[in-house]
């Protein structure tokens, strides 16, 4: 039998309108602008792709994570303004100027840096409780010297912070908010741009909005609150091998399952260098299960590098097409199941996945 190469052994359908609709949700639900995060390579799905898709939205720009990211995006063709959201390194600036990006600044010396070279357009991060980077609200002598460069420094073009548990925690949310607005508050003039809200907080409603929302997991079919996402990516693998085993014979390596009875095993062609996970933490409510003919099918035996194994009771055939997430089991399950989260089991997706795009619902 004959395939696609692209979906001869392991792919991903990616719904590029599903996409775009939820990026819609998230706009109308928050009432204000999107910088979509498209970091990781669009949290695995293609950043450039992805990034096309919602300029039907008119985002604002994009957040990214490094300049490579960032020359990706430009290669492709991506004009608007793109937010690097790790601190800047000074080292980094010349790539920064040459491809047009805005800096995320988080601490005197990058200031100095960055504004002793340019007035060119960057953000500047507040920390409200993440701890991970970004002045401190209360480090007085930090925000002095921000404080002075918000008079005089053209190109503070933005500011922003980080919620740390905006989908579990709303009052930890508002006590982080209500800190920004503090420092907001003691800056002689407020920048043109703020941001705050993640996906979570963006569909709280307006409350966190701010001037711009920055979604993430939720444009990509994650579960970030209410309303639930339209599902965007489907992980699918071939069936490339099927075998009888009695009852006492086990599957896999280190003979972790072994049949209670006559089992039907089904080999599927992607394996955890795909990004399929290897195995559960034991304990776990929720057993590893795959789509196959329209029914649910557990995972036997550890994943392999590039294989995984389920047992099987209908007929199946080397060809037939396994779902991992993105039907039955959706993304956040499968996740869930896998002792992670649906973000990682994105990004963590392997080169050698192709990435197939719908771009009509």
């Amino acid at each position: 039998m004959t395939f696609s190469s692209d979906r001869s052994r392991a792919w991903v359908d990616v719904d590029l309108a599903a996409l775009v609709a939820n990026a819609r949700t998230v706009a109308a639900v928050s009432g204000s602008r999107l910088l979509p995060m498209v970091k990781a390579n669009g949290y695995g799905l293609g950043a450039v792709e992805v990034a096309r898709a919602l300029e039907s939205v008119d985002p604002w720009g994009f957040g990214v994570a490094s300049v490579d990211e960032g020359a990706a995006l430009r290669a492709g063709g991506i004009t608007r303004p793109l937010l690097v959201v790790t601190p800047l390194a000074p080292a980094a600036i010349d790539q920064h100027l040459e491809l047009d990006l805005r800096p995320s600044i988080g601490d005197p010396a990058a200031l100095a840096a960055w504004t002793a070279r340019t007035a060119r357009p960057f953000h500047v991060e507040i920390d409200t409780g993440m701890s991970r980077a970004g002045v401190r609200w209360n480090d007085r002598p930090a925000l002095e010297v921000f404080r002075a460069a918000a008079g005089t420094a053209k190109g503070w073009e933005g500011v922003f912070t980080h919620f740390l548990a905006a989908e579990s925690d709303v009052d930890t949310t508002v006590r982080q908010w209500d800190r920004f607005q503090e420092v907001l508050q003691s800056l002689p003039r407020r920048p043109a741009l703020v941001h705050a809200a993640n996906s979570a907080a963006a569909l709280r409603g307006r409350g966190f909005a701010g001037d711009l929302v920055r979604p993430g997991i939720f444009l990509y079919g994650g579960e970030a609150g209410k309303p639930d996402p339209r599902p965007v990516a489907a992980l699918r693998a071939r069936v490339v091998a099927v075998r009888s085993i009695a009852a006492g014979d086990t599957v896999g390596y280190g003979a972790a399952w072994q049949a209670a009875g006559p089992s039907v095993i089904a080999t599927l062609g992607i394996g955890y260098a795909d990004g399929f996970p290897r195995s559960a933490p034991k304990g776990l409510p929720l057993s590893r299960e795959i789509e196959l003919h329209g029914k649910l099918v557990p995972v036997v035996g550890r994943v392999a590098m590039d294989l995984c194994m389920t047992a099987v009771e209908s007929t199946v055939s080397v060809g037939d097409v396994a779902t991992l997430f993105g039907g039955l089991v959706s993304l956040d399950r499968q996740a869930e199941a896998a002792g992670t989260i649906s973000y990682e089991l994105l990004t963590r997706l392997g080169p050698r996945v192709a990435r197939c795009y719908e771009r009509s619902s």
